[in-house]
């Protein structure tokens, strides 16, 4: 062993050796995590330095969506029917609002009083709806910012907007508005529809954007605006604004502009829509004065190419009210039966008896099946069929007549006799209806092929389909009566009341046809209904020819930023009807004689048929309990006819003292007779639709042409 300075120096212990490892090893991670941290700073601070750049860029700037205005409705010669503008509005998110710790009260008193209004108005427009609580209040969703004031000033948007803490959850941006002018007079509220915030439902559904100002955007819900309304909207723009650190906009990096939506043409004339308008309501007050109940009507112009110039529904209402919200005292009353139900469009939803102007489609029938068109039939006072007796008004009897001669002086009798005798030969085993499939009757295939009982198809985003009994119809009636809905087998008794007794004679045998019904049948009553529109629909096929068209408002979709007609919109052919072109001529000629000797001649007396042949027919439909619903239907000029006028006035009296005069009073407006101005030139509508300059002024159409040159494709 050796010996050294200071002790003696032997082999290195375990735990030394130990020791040294861990140091080194710890070194080796230290170093390690550093390279790697310095790896990870450079690839931040280097590498993925754009990356970062962009999000702090976010930080500061925001993504604002601007709202598109939307496209105008225009008449036929560019009258502007519904305005839309951009206004500023403002609005209170609640939402936001309920976090004060006052729920927001201080807030709503210092807008109030920017906006010159009250506390206690301004509050009622921002609670919501709900249980128990009494109008106004918000109908609409609860996380929608809530429009307190259409249209503001900027000095007041400005104020809002510079001092957000006296203000929190108050916006105040542009936000599209819509504007009824109401040219001439015309006001089709119910054609034009009108715009209500749109629920997160339906946003999902139409998969639209938000406009990122209010949270409330209007989307069409009825009428036009619905129909129309991808094409009305237009298309959001979008604007990158920065902001400061408390939220305050700086700047604007960049700005992709809103497309406006396409102006909407349509065949609407404002004039003869005034005249219409101011035909049916005075029509409705004469039956008042009268002692009749009338609450409701309904007047229709089309071409006998299937463009509607005109639709009024009485009664009317001021589409405005829609405007910022409606309260639901308000809605109430435009959706009331008492008030005659002013949100309905009459025209389309409207399900009326047709009453004598259905015998058009009866004679059509008749010749069909193989009665001589120029043969003699009998008109007694009374005829008894299956049990029941059936009358002439007055029960006049007026001895054998021609086809045109039972139209001229509307005899019933001389129909009820030839559907019972129709009756008779068309399958008689089954009217004993026992299964949906049972075979259609002639006379009601006739009346389904002229339109009836089916929609016409027209653009608008409902319409009612009327009703047609068939036994198919008959069958499904009966089955949803007798064990359900009314029960007629539980409430009916043999012995019991009235209605007991029909209930009871309808639960054995309301599943037959009987000769009686098809009898009041053919001159459109008993379970007959049809909706004006469709009628209307059927008189032009008929004066046009056998054309039978689904209507059409709409003309053209046009952009406002070129002018330029974007989608031409013509009616297309349904089908074109099952009569002889001999069979349809035959029917205007006694329809032209309906005016000058038949049942409307006293409601067109001393009107100027030398200057405008007018052809028609009266329709009065019994009711029970109830005064009848009064028709007329007519087209003119006689031999080469442009247009169709129908008014329609439920309980109300006689075709030929209500409705007929209210439709010569639309003819005097259309062509300028006795002492009107004419609604067009020569009486003839617009060949093509106004030019519409990326100014937005209305170029009118300089030339007109007839009708006729409007037709569609199929």
């Amino acid at each position: 062993m050796k010996k050294y300075l200071g002790g003696t120096r032997g082999p290195e212990s375990p735990a030394g050796v130990s020791g040294r490892r861990r140091l080194i090893v710890l070194y080796l991670l230290v170093a390690v995590m550093l390279v790697s941290l310095g790896g990870r700073l450079w690839y931040i601070q280097v590498m993925n330095n754009t990356a970062f750049t962009k999000l702090a860029a976010q930080n500061q700037t925001r993504n604002v969506t601007v709202p598109a205005v939307r496209g105008q409705i225009l008449d036929d010669v560019g009258n502007k029917l519904v305005q839309n503008q951009t206004e500023l509005v403002v609005s209170v998110d609640m939402m936001q609002l309920s976090q004060e710790a006052d729920g927001g009260q201080a807030v709503l008193h210092r807008l109030a009083t920017l906006l010159g209004t009250t506390y206690q108005a301004l509050a009622g427009k921002v609670r919501l709806c709900t249980v128990g609580v009494p109008q106004p209040c918000w109908a609409g969703s609860p996380y929608q910012p809530i429009p307190v004031d259409q249209s503001v000033s900027p000095q007041i948007a400005l104020q809002v907007m510079e001092e957000p803490k006296l203000f929190p959850g108050v916006t105040a941006q542009p936000q599209p508005v819509v504007d009824y002018p109401g040219p001439h007079g015309a006001n089709p509220a119910q054609v034009l529809g009108y715009l209500q915030p749109i629920t997160p439902q339906e946003m999902a559904s139409r998969h639209l954007e938000t406009t990122g100002f209010s949270g409330v955007d209007l989307v069409g819900q009825a009428g036009l605006e619905a129909q129309y309304d991808s094409q009305l909207r237009g298309k959001p723009g979008t604007q990158v604004i920065t902001v400061n650190a408390a939220g305050q906009q700086t700047g604007t990096l960049n700005t992709i502009p809103a497309q406006v939506g396409d102006d909407l043409v349509t065949s609407i004339n404002a004039q003869i829509q005034a005249d219409a308008q101011n035909a049916l309501a005075g029509a409705i007050a004469r039956s008042r004065a009268s002692g009749n109940a009338a609450n409701q009507g309904a007047a229709i112009v089309m071409t006998t190419t299937g463009r509607v110039v005109a639709m009024a529904s009485y009664p009317d209402y001021n589409p405005a009210i829609w405007t910022g919200g409606i309260s639901q005292q308000e809605y109430d009353y435009l959706s009331s039966p008492g008030s005659g139900a002013p949100l309905n469009n009459w025209t389309t939803q409207g399900q009326y008896a047709p009453g004598s102007t259905f015998k058009v489609t009866s004679t059509a029938a008749a010749v069909a099946d193989g009665y001589s068109i120029n043969g003699l039939y009998d008109c007694p006072g009374t005829v008894s069929i299956g049990g029941h007796t059936f009358a002439n008004d007055g029960e006049p009897s007026l001895g054998s007549m021609t086809f045109s001669e039972a139209l001229i002086q509307s005899c019933d009798t001389v129909y009820y006799n030839l559907a019972y005798d129709m009756y008779l030969h068309d399958d008689l085993a089954a009217n004993d209806v026992k299964s949906p499939n049972a075979p259609i009757q002639k006379m009601q295939q006739m009346e389904l092929d002229w339109g009836f009982g089916q929609p016409t198809g027209i653009d608008l985003p409902s319409e009612s389909l009327g009703s047609i009994p068939t036994r198919q119809w008959l069958y499904w009636l009966w089955k949803d009566n007798a064990y359900t809905g009314q029960n007629w087998c539980k409430n009916g008794r043999q012995y019991g009341s009235y209605v007991q007794q029909i209930e009871w004679q309808d639960c054995q045998s309301g599943n037959v046809w009987e000769p009686g019904q098809a009898a009041i049948a053919a001159i459109g009553q008993g379970y007959v209904t049809v909706t004006p529109l469709q009628l209307a629909n059927a008189y032009a096929a008929l004066a046009d020819g056998g054309t039978l068209y689904s209507p059409r408002i709409g003309e053209a979709l046009v952009s406002p930023a070129t002018g330029k007609v974007v989608q031409q919109i013509n009616p297309p052919v349904i089908r074109h009807l099952p009569v002889s072109s001999y069979t349809l001529a035959y029917i205007r000629n006694a329809l032209a004689g309906v005016v000058t000797q038949g049942t409307a001649a006293g409601a067109f007396s001393g009107f100027p048929l030398n200057k405008v042949c007018v052809a028609g027919k009266t329709g009065t439909a019994q009711l029970f309990g109830k005064n009848a619903t009064s028709v007329f239907a007519s087209f003119a000029p006689c031999n080469h006819p442009q247009y169709v006028v129908l008014v329609m006035v439920p309980d109300s009296g006689y075709g030929a003292d209500v409705a007929a005069p209210a439709v010569r009073q639309i003819w005097d407006g259309i062509y300028g007779l006795e002492g009107h101005k004419a609604a067009v030139p020569n009486g003839r509508v617009p060949a093509d639709p106004p030019t519409i300059s990326p100014t937005g002024a209305i170029i009118a159409p300089s030339g007109y042409a007839a009708a006729p040159s409007r037709k569609g494709g199929a």
